[in-house]
């Protein structure tokens, strides 16, 4: 977990074992970890955000805690004296290569439309973009690409910041 002003996101990427594929195709997994990016969220206020069952939210929670992509945070005392654990995303998602499995873009478009029809088309920017590139220029493009991405992925979360979420897809065409 980060400390305060600490970076969250640490390490390499690498490839996904076949359990962290498995965790992370699910586009309310995906929802899951975005909305415990920066607070820490108890399985009762994602199911409320989320707008699902808690005993349905509970499995997805047990899954990213069991592949490490939730972390379970010191238990708290709930309004009515109850005992709650709050989950934090631990950033392990970043570092996951899933270029080689295309069933995980799915649930990341899934996810990602989700969040949009929450916010309203309205508050989404957007734009596209037609290129022709040589191969080793489309591979500096990627690279450059990815670079800017992992660098603010790893920049400590401001408290104060604002809250943003992108989707990035490229494909050739037809």
């Amino acid at each position: 977990m980060s400390e305060e002003g600490a970076p969250l996101i640490r390490g390499r990427k690498r490839r996904a074992t076949d359990a962290e594929a498995r965790a992370v195709a699910s586009a309310v997994r995906l929802r899951i970890l975005r909305l415990c990016l920066s607070e820490a969220l108890t399985n009762k206020e994602i199911a409320a955000r989320l707008g699902r069952n808690p005993a349905t939210v509970l499995h997805h929670v047990r899954t990213l805690v069991g592949t490490g992509f939730l972390a379970a945070q010191p238990a708290r005392r709930g309004t009515r004296g109850a005992r709650e654990v709050p989950y934090r995303a631990t950033g392990k998602s970043w570092l996951m290569d899933i270029d080689d499995r295309p069933q995980l873009h799915d649930p990341m478009l899934a996810a990602f439309l989700e969040e949009v029809a929450g916010v309203g088309e309205q508050r989404l920017q957007s734009s596209r973009l037609g290129l022709r590139l040589a191969p080793d220029d489309l591979s500096e493009f990627r690279r450059r690409l990815h670079g800017l991405l992992d660098e603010y992925a790893r920049r400590p979360i401001d408290p104060a910041g604002e809250r943003w979420s992108l989707y990035l897809g490229m494909h050739p065409e037809a």
